[in-house]
């Protein structure tokens, strides 16, 4: 079954934002202490939170249905929280998702982008 083109550009996206992420948590070395006591370390990683979670509200309600092995709505949520809240965000929830979370979105982005380029082999794939 093959994406719709706008879900294929969304997960695209997304997948920027999630290496993004991971290329931020490996320039401050994944430390914990180090992204408890830096603003840009926390800053830089809460707006691609920010980022994702807007994306998210642009996938198809087919596709997130489809895709129940991902936490859609906890990824909205999270979206919200940095928006509205990110004052009195919780570092420890933000470093869990950050330190696994993402990861494995980023995977799960990977894996269907990939699928769709075997299906569809003219769709430009950009992987980081």
């Amino acid at each position: 079954m093959t994406m719709p083109s706008r879900d294929n550009q969304i997960l695209q996206k997304i997948y920027e934002y999630c290496c993004q992420i991971m290329y931020t948590h490996d320039e401050f070395h994944r430390e914990y202490n180090t992204f408890c006591n830096s603003p840009t370390y926390r800053n830089a990683i809460a707006l691609c939170f920010l980022q994702i979670g807007e994306l998210v509200k642009k996938l198809s309600d087919e596709f997130t249905q489809t895709h129940t092995e991902i936490p859609w709505r906890a990824i909205r949520g999270m979206r919200n929280v940095v928006a509205h809240e990110y004052g009195r965000i919780d570092i420890d929830t933000i470093w869990e998702t950050l330190d696994t979370g993402i990861i494995e979105l980023q995977d799960f982005c990977e894996k269907q982008l990939r699928q769709q380029q075997e299906q569809t082999p003219s769709i430009g794939l950009t992987m980081q």
